[in-house]
């Protein structure tokens, strides 16, 4: 984007002459030009969806206003961008159209409202399929006689590119159509992606190879798709969703809705999510339902597709320019955008590993304003060569840590030089940063403060960490109390906590510190020195052992007595305890190579001990075999009223069973409260049965 758009200094449509309007269109259409080509045809697109989105709604605004000027070459009159020469041409047996984007819920009730002008319908509501858009690359599959014939992409919309081998390499789309009752010619349209597990093994696997890697899924699978060797698109993890279709020698529906049933049924895998509503309440709760879901779904989508459920009203509406009437395609706020990398700071987690953290220029990004992104790792950093005063792509994707996708190499300013990673800690002890090793010696991308508790920042994490909610759970003892206790050397241990009673009289002398709050920090904190065995675990802060792994570990061993006996043998290696400990459901080498590591250091073991002093650790209750939840998988969804989600995961495990945080094939029960939303409906897809939280205090009680 030009400089001066950059600084906000665009001149309102509203204001623009004509001669001022027609200059505008010139340059926007070559711009849009441009970056359809890097979008659609190389796969490398040089602004962000957000600034690209903003282009083409500038160019359909000021031709709106100059209809008179709308030019030949037109964006809005062009689909895509011409295809390569790579491949052969395929030219489509129907156009394969965009739709017209809405961005407001004043976008979707203008949608709905055309439509029912259009068909005459008055206050009848009309009823739609909301389905999610897909952020992949449009592929078009022409079938004759149930046979898999050619495979095109979009291309410009009315020329693709012949993509037929590479396709049938793709598991999910069929080379002979099952069942009965389909055209002896289809064209079946739909989406080719990558999941986000496949994306990012497919480009660790790029970068350990010290090949090219991607920016995000949907590059990467237009990539994958448009290889000249199909054996490499072969060796992709490329999926496909079936949502559309081209010529067709026959009808075969009379609802989109049917028709997608159609689709599957003939072995093309459709989007689960997708759903049937009715008028624009319909709609709109389709957009926030999707919206929320989108986080948990595995695959990129950056909206959600409206379209006109009869397919003869849909052909009624028909088209307006390169788009038709009856659908549009609902944006979710842009997650990318451009923003300038200001500076890199280190900062020491909880097991000393170093972060770099970007800190950036104040950018929105899907409706939050960024400042700072993670940089992960000094490999990373290399990775991308990201240097101070370089613009980046910035990426927030639901709610995932904001993070550096990309940088734009020709706009580096003059002299940038090279991140150098620290090899000392920033801590005030300067201590030696150490890369890790995994056991067979090679190195990791984690590099370390050997500082360990004696280092400051370790120490003040581990704090944080210690008195957390799900570990201690000691309220009132937040990051600014526990700085202001350390810088006193009050706290240097987690037994320290508990000694703090000893300095009620200079607590009460201290400014913000009255009668009422010290005694109840000190009440808070006499409260948790009766504390269950899996918190006590989960609160020393060994590396992989989160509250799941500390729950196994507690009902593996009973007692700390047992767990603490246990643990020595461990940091031994004794091989009986090792394998007592590897014996143990969900617990591995990671697990067991962190435990002996921690308690094979003097001063975690005197730690451990001094804090054991000041405490009551209960006995872990084992889980019973013999209730009606036994050995079951239970998902609690919706906001429940009789007892904290926290409690009824306790009750669920304590009673043998496993509480899941999604559904899916392998769930037994949903216990759903008031609010409920996308695990509902997936339930009901699966036929999982759904209790009430009255019905499963039943089943339990039982």
């Amino acid at each position: 984007m030009p400089p001066d758009e950059r600084e906000g200094s665009v001149k309102p449509v509203a204001d623009l002459t004509e001669a001022e309007a027609a200059d505008e269109l010139t340059r926007l259409a070559d711009e849009i030009a441009r970056n359809d080509i890097a979008y659609f045809r190389d796969d490398a697109p040089v602004v962000s969806d957000a600034e690209y989105d903003e282009l083409k709604r500038r160019n359909a605004e000021i031709e709106a206003r100059f209809p008179h000027l709308v030019r030949e070459n037109s964006p809005s009159l062009k689909v895509g961008a011409a295809r390569s020469d790579q491949f052969a041409p395929v030219e489509h047996g129907v156009p394969m159209l965009s739709l017209d984007n809405a961005f407001s819920d004043e976008d979707a009730a203008e949608f709905d409202a055309r439509v029912r002008r259009f068909l005459r319908l008055g206050d009848e509501p009309v009823a739609y399929t909301a389905e999610p858009k897909i952020d992949g690359l449009s592929c078009s599959i022409r079938y004759e006689k149930g046979e898999l014939v050619r495979a095109a992409t979009r291309g410009d919309g009315r020329v693709g590119e012949d993509v037929t081998a590479n396709v049938r390499t793709i598991g999910e789309i069929p080379k002979t159509l099952r069942g009965s009752g389909w055209p002896q010619l289809i064209e079946v349209r739909g989406e080719i992606y990558l999941g986000h597990t496949e994306f990012a093994a497919l480009n660790e696997a790029a970068a350990a190879a010290g090949q090219r890697t991607y920016a995000n899924p949907r590059n990467a699978a237009a990539g994958s798709l448009r290889q000249i060797d199909p054996k490499i698109t072969a060796g992709r993890p490329l999926r496909f969703f079936a949502y559309a279709w081209g010529l067709v020698s026959a009808p075969f529906a009379e609802t989109q809705w049917g028709a997608l049933e159609k689709l599957e049924a003939w072995g093309f895998q459709t989007t689960p999510q997708s759903r049937c509503v009715h008028g624009l309440e319909g709609l709109l709760g389709a957009y926030r339902d999707m919206e929320a879901l989108r986080p948990h779904l595995g695959f990129d989508i950056d909206g959600v597709v409206y379209k006109v459920d009869r397919l003869d009203w849909q052909q009624r509406l028909g088209f307006v320019s390169r788009a038709p009437r009856w659908g549009i395609a609902r944006k979710f706020p842009a997650e990318q955008a451009r923003t300038v990398l200001e500076a890199i700071d280190i900062q020491v987690g909880r097991t000393g590993a170093l972060t770099p953290v970007a800190r950036l220029t104040p950018v929105t990004v899907g409706g939050v304003v960024v400042t700072n992104a993670t940089l992960h790792n000094a490999d990373e950093i290399a990775r991308l060569d990201a240097r101070l005063g370089d613009t980046v792509i910035v990426q927030r994707a639901g709610d995932v840590i904001p993070q550096i996708v990309s940088v734009v190499a020709g706009e580096r300013p003059k002299g940038a030089r090279a991140y150098a990673f620290p090899h000392v800690c920033p801590c005030p002890l300067k201590t030696e940063v150490v890369r890790e090793t995994t056991a067979s010696g090679a190195e990791t991308v984690v590099r370390r403060c050997s500082g360990e508790f004696a280092c400051p920042f370790q120490k003040l994490a581990h704090l944080r960490h210690f008195v957390s909610r799900r570990a201690f759970d000691i309220e009132g003892l937040g990051e600014k109390q526990l700085v202001a206790f350390s810088e006193r050397g009050w706290l240097n241990s987690p037994a320290d906590i508990f000694r703090l009673h000893e300095h009620r009289d200079e607590l009460l002398a201290t400014e913000g510190y009255g009668e009422v709050s010290v005694r109840n920090l000190l009440e808070n904190i006499e409260a948790r020195r009766r504390i269950s065995l899996d918190r006590f675990i989960y609160g020393l802060g060994i590396r992989h052992i989160g509250e799941t792994t500390a729950t196994v570990m507690a009902r593996g061993y009973g007692s700390a007595e047992a767990f603490l006996a246990a643990m020595d043998r461990i940091a031994e290696r004794d091989p009986e305890a090792v394998g007592e400990l590897d014996a143990l459901d969900q617990i591995g080498e990671a697990v067991i190579g962190a435990a002996a590591a921690y308690f094979a250091e003097d001063h975690n073991r005197a730690m451990v001990e001094d804090l054991k002093a000041q405490l009551e650790v209960q006995d872990a209750e084992r889980p019973k075999a013999d209730t009606a939840v036994a050995g079951k998988t239970v998902v609690f969804t919706g906001s429940l009223e009789r007892m904290t989600r926290d409690e009824a995961k306790a009750q669920a495990e304590r009673l043998g069973a496993k509480v899941s945080g999604s559904v899916s094939k392998k769930t037994d029960l949903v216990v759903a409260g008031p609010g409920a939303g996308s695990k509902l409906k997936t339930a009901a897809e699966l036929g999982v049965q759904v209790l009430t939280e009255d019905e499963w205090l039943a089943l339990v009680a039982g």
